[in-house]
């Protein structure tokens, strides 16, 4: 049985506007049953320029203007339910994102918190009435604003830093920090400030069919896919009874050419971007490239200036150091010329003093041969110094 591939958002969305088909898929996904749906398409319009382009299987180009502006859509589809609960029903929002390309989380939490702060996220019920009789006719009920409880669906076609599972659902549990003990997570303050998440990683689904849910979500499922990108292969006889309207949905949409064009050029424009992308993070390499370049230039001239001061101020040490030897040095030079001038003033002294004791001990008729051994001196200079005197 052949079906057009749902990864392709033209497609998705298309099964996605039958409210049958819509109620059937997002029951399946929540565990819940939804009794009543409400569809709000939330679209983001990206254009693009997409240029002519060859058929890979004919290589001919397009019949299409090169400078066509066609507009590619990231699947947001918002829904207002009515669930069924074990004691009534409940109204909440269903926030849906399907992204074929790997994005910033940024815009699931953009999405995500434009849901929160949207009136739409709210309903009216009637005021409780008070138990008081009254005799006045009855007025009719006065309204208050009740938030809905938001559920997230997130539906990847490719691998997030999450456990290789097909379906994987987020909650949330009201807990005493204390003891431990875990409470029923309900309330209008719990629900209107706390949503439920389920991601499905369309990767994962690869012969996965162990429960109703993953064999519906089996139309995911690439390698089902044909020699045209465009339609699966899937066997109609794997799906439960409920589950059929979905598989009939997608037979319609790829008996409709003018869907398969549109996944065409969703292909087109998806290709695009990717080429775009590639671009960009080429032209971001080199430019952290050369800007890394540039910053171990200045690192290298400012490690080389950093050499010559260091050099500079070594050579001026070292001139100073050169300086001061040899102020040492002419500083010791004069010390030494002082001492031998102090020694020769003091041996001069010691002379005259000799000199004045012979002079003494030779006028007292002492021998010159006595005097020089009691002076010191030699008696030739004992003679002199008597001749001088």
């Amino acid at each position: 049985m052949h079906i057009a591939n749902p990864i392709y958002d033209v497609a998705f969305k298309y099964l996605l506007e039958d409210n049958k088909v819509a109620k059937i898929f997002l029951s399946a996904i929540i565990g819940e049953t939804i009794a009543e749906l409400e569809f709000s398409a939330q679209e983001n319009v990206v254009k693009v320029e997409v240029a002519e382009t060859k058929t890979k299987k004919t290589n001919e180009p397009h019949t299409r203007n090169t400078n066509e502006t066609i507009t590619l859509t990231v699947c947001r589809l918002d829904f207002s339910a009515k669930i069924k609960t074990e004691t009534g029903f409940k109204t909440i929002g269903i926030e849906l994102q399907k992204s074929k390309l790997l994005t910033n989380l940024k815009r699931f939490r953009k999405y995500l918190a434009a849901r929160y702060s949207s009136t739409e996220n709210t309903y009216l019920v009637p005021k409780k009435k008070s138990k008081k009789k009254s005799v006045e006719p009855e007025a009719p009920p006065e309204m208050q604003e009740k938030l809905r409880q938001i559920y997230c669906i997130y539906i990847l076609d490719y691998g997030m830093d999450l456990p290789p599972i097909p379906v994987l659902k987020v909650n949330y549990r009201v807990e005493d920090v204390f003891s431990g003990k875990i409470f029923p997570a309900k309330g209008e303050f719990i629900e209107g400030l706390h949503h439920l998440s389920w991601i499905v990683q369309i990767p994962q689904l690869k012969d996965k069919r162990r429960n109703e849910l993953e064999k519906l979500l089996s139309v995911f499922d690439q390698s089902a896919m044909t020699d045209s990108r465009y339609i699966l292969d899937i066997d109609d006889s794997d799906f439960p009874q409920e589950y059929k309207e979905v598989v009939r949905r997608l037979i319609k949409a790829k008996e409709d050419p003018k869907r398969m064009r549109e996944m065409e050029l969703e292909d087109d424009i998806l290709n695009e971007i990717r080429t775009r992308e590639e671009d960009r993070q080429k032209a971001l390499a080199k430019a952290e490239q050369a800007e890394a370049k540039a910053e171990q230039a200045e690192a290298e001239k400012a490690e080389a200036k950093a050499e010559t001061l260091e050099a500079k101020a070594k050579a001026e040490q070292a001139e100073a150091e050169k300086a001061e030897a040899k102020a040492e040095t002419e500083k010791a030079k004069a010390e030494a010329a002082e001492a031998k001038a102090k020694a020769e003033a003091a041996e001069a002294k010691a002379k005259n003093t000799k000199a004045e004791i012979a002079l003494q001990l030779l006028k007292l008729g002492t021998p010159v041969e006595q005097v020089a051994i009691i002076t010191g001196l030699s008696e030739q200079e004992i003679i002199n110094y008597e001749k001088e005197n």
